[in-house]
């Protein structure tokens, strides 16, 4: 099933500016937010050189700019968080897709590299891997999509056949070419099979309870395919010149009677 969305549905879907959720996944581990550290450590560094020790004044966009960059490590996740929701807000159309789980299979991917020095001095590196799960969900249609996340405890009870849901990205009014997807839900098991968090999950969760139900009432209301040939009862033609049959009360009285011998 693919039910095409308005923008103003879609925008409150995927919002502009970064969720709690998505600030979370751009804050990232300790490394991550070392690195932001040290680039606000060197924007605040450098106009503290420009006001001090050169002793240029360019008013206070200087100051500003510093200010700024003294807080990156604040208000970074926020940019590229919006950066990213923005990518998929690019975006013209947009559907809600509900399938099934085609299949699913666990794999060993390397995340990351870091180059260190063993004892005897030689180059080693080390790669840091991540179990992963690969999702693979489609349709009658034929339309199938993958996705990978991070392996999760809950990851588990996902099984094939299982009902999946998510919001599919396009720039045809038709949605026949899928450009993007986001994250996949399995309402059967109140799972969520992300990488990256794009939605609004509590809205997301009222908009799909809201097309199942629409979906399940037309189907309620649907008359059977061959209810055109089934047969009607006509009246026969000569209806009208029927004798009408009157009720006899003779069998009453005659029931009476025999009642009454046996009183």
């Amino acid at each position: 099933m693919l039910v095409p969305l308005t923008r103003q549905k879609f925008d409150q879907l995927i919002p502009l500016i970064a969720t709690g959720s998505q600030y979370k996944y751009y804050w990232g581990k300790f490394p991550d937010f070392l690195q932001r550290l040290l680039i606000s450590v060197v924007a605040a560094s450098a106009v503290l050189v420009i006001k001090v020790i050169l002793k240029l004044d360019f008013g206070p966009i200087v100051f500003l700019l510093g200010l700024i960059g003294a807080f990156y490590w604040l208000w970074g996740p926020v940019f590229w968080a919006s950066i990213r929701n923005g990518k998929c807000r690019r975006y013209k159309y947009s559907g809600f897709f509900r399938g099934r789980v085609l299949d699913w299979w666990i794999t060993d991917e390397v995340i990351g590299k870091q180059e260190t020095v063993n004892n005897r001095g030689e180059l080693v590196i080390i790669e840091n891997r991540e179990k992963r799960i690969n999702l693979e969900v489609g349709d009658k249609t034929g339309f199938t999509a993958q996705l990978q996340a991070p392996l999760k405890v809950e990851h588990k009870v996902i099984g094939r056949g299982q009902p999946a849901e998510m919001i599919v990205m396009s720039n045809r009014p038709d949605l026949s070419r899928i450009e993007e997807i986001t994250e996949v839900y399995i309402p059967s098991r109140g799972v969520w099979v992300c990488d990256y968090p794009y939605l609004q999950r509590d809205f997301f969760s009222e908009v799909a309870s809201r097309l199942r139900n629409d979906r399940n009432d037309r189907s309620r209301r649907r008359p059977p395919e061959d209810w055109d040939d089934r047969p009607r009862r006509r009246p026969p033609e000569d209806w009208d010149d029927r004798p009408r049959r009157r009720p006899s009360r003779e069998p009453r009285r005659e029931r009476y009677r025999n009642e009454e011998d046996y009183s």
